[in-house]
């Protein structure tokens, strides 16, 4: 009996997966979560103005629990590739719905950030990739030293090309979350005439000062304010 019980409850958790809701509410979870990891890391980088002390006893206190880091790099390695699935996932069955395109497609209501989301996303996963490889492994990084985190950031955003591409890929972001903020209150069933430009806004203003929040960081660096 209990396992008849337990296959009709995985069936039902597949059949709501491949609903666009349930995509949607995958996308939703997902984001909030990715969102909730770039604030933290946002403050982390933060700590750079605080000076090499405070900076580097952030890294070692993170490194301290392996168990706990390495749960909360399990679950953002998870959300990322259910939030990439889920987002591939729905542009094909839009891609389904409207096999022949428009013979002039108006975008009266749509963003640049909305219609660059698909765009964005793979060139945010391809920079996450190298920006582990880069300050995390030291891969990338030929004066890398473990733990050394604010020594690190220093001369990785020396290297003008990578302070660059850094600035470029968080405004990028930036576009990013300001439409995938909104469009995760409207997933989750959120959506009122009356509330719904305040979301935006709130979005919009919200990704901006996060974003603005990294890219203080190169400036600084570049500028000679970090040193």
């Amino acid at each position: 009996m209990s396992t008849v019980i337990a296959n009709s409850q995985l069936i039902r958790v597949a059949r709501f997966y491949e609903s666009t809701i349930g995509k949607k509410a995958i996308m939703a979870v997902t984001g909030l979560i990715l969102f909730g990891f770039l604030i933290a890391h946002m403050l982390g980088n933060l700590q750079i103005f605080l000076g090499p002390a405070v900076m580097n006893h952030y890294a070692e206190t993170l490194h301290g629990n392996p168990a706990l880091l390495w749960s909360v790099r399990t679950i953002l390695f998870v959300s990322v590739v259910l939030h990439i699935w889920a987002s591939v996932s729905l542009w094909s069955l839009k891609k389904e719905a409207r096999p022949v395109a428009y013979v002039r497609k108006a975008n009266v209501s749509s963003t640049w950030a909305s219609r660059t989301m698909m765009l964005s996303g793979p060139v945010v996963a391809a920079f996450v990739v190298f920006h582990l490889l880069h300050l995390t492994t030291g891969t990338f990084h030929p004066q890398f030293v473990e733990l050394h985190a604010y020594e690190n950031l220093v001369n990785g955003f020396l290297v003008i090309p990578v302070a660059v591409v850094y600035i470029i890929v968080m405004v990028l972001i930036g576009f990013h979350l300001s439409h995938g903020i909104w469009s995760m209150f409207q997933s989750i069933g959120f959506s009122h005439p009356k509330y719904t430009p305040m979301i935006k806004t709130f979005a919009a203003v919200f990704a901006w000062v996060l974003i603005g929040g990294f890219i203080s960081v190169p400036v600084a660096v570049l500028t000679g304010l970090v040193r």
